[in-house]
């Protein structure tokens, strides 16, 4: 599920991806990545920026949740990786992301969960065409993370103690090296997930402010 945030207002949206997507996108977006480990917060924090900040948020995991929901061929392998912690492929992923954003009004996204790895990344600049503008990352110990994994209790089949070692695994290896990738770059933002949702808030609205002092959020 894709949620979109324009002018406070909360929006639902099915993404398919085996329709045709042109691979240039139209200029202007304002792209903030929230990248963590599993549990960090990221969708909590990015359901706030959104409205908060006049975002769309796109969260990677409920646009690849969307489609398992419809049970297609592509829904069916999401769900398969899901189990066994690993990653989407992304060429499946970039799709999904790409439609999401070219059926939005709105050219400024919270995208939460991507890039997963370096292959996520490149993706992200070779065929969308887009870079971050700056990248939150939610830092949380692994466990902090283990714990609020195993007491949310949602339903989900990731949320077993064996797949959340695997996910953790993943993070460790995969995500952290496209942190420190954009933290080469000056864009990365570290966040203290480990405080309460309010106080992790209060700490990002001043990266944005920061940004909407460079003019990107106007």
């Amino acid at each position: 599920m894709e949620t979109m945030a324009k002018d406070g207002a909360a929006q639902e949206a099915t993404v398919t991806p085996n329709k045709d997507v042109s691979e240039d996108n139209p200029k202007g977006y304002t792209v903030i990545y929230v990248l963590g480990g599993p549990g960090s917060g990221k969708s909590t924090q990015c359901a706030k920026i959104a409205p908060y900040f006049g975002f769309c948020h796109l969260s990677l995991g409920d646009l690849l949740e969307a489609e398992v929901e419809t049970g297609s061929e592509y829904g069916k392998m999401i769900e398969d990786c899901k189990k066994e912690g690993r990653l989407v492929p992304s060429d499946l992923v970039v799709k999904l992301l790409q439609q999401a954003m070219q059926g939005s009004q709105n050219k400024k996204f919270v995208i939460d969960g991507f890039p997963r790895n370096e292959e996520n990344r490149a993706a992200a600049e070779s065929i969308m065409k887009i870079e971050p503008d700056f990248v939150l990352f939610l830092d949380c110990s692994e466990e902090e993370m283990k714990r609020r994994l195993l007491n949310r209790n949602q339903g989900r089949v990731d949320d077993n103690i064996n797949t959340i070692q695997k996910r953790l695994k993943v993070y460790f290896e995969c995500t952290l090296p496209v942190i420190n990738y954009y933290s080469a770059k000056g864009k990365v933002r570290k966040i203290d997930a480990e405080r309460s949702p309010e106080e992790v808030f209060e700490a990002i609205k001043d990266a944005f402010f920061e940004l909407k002092e460079h003019g990107k959020t106007a």
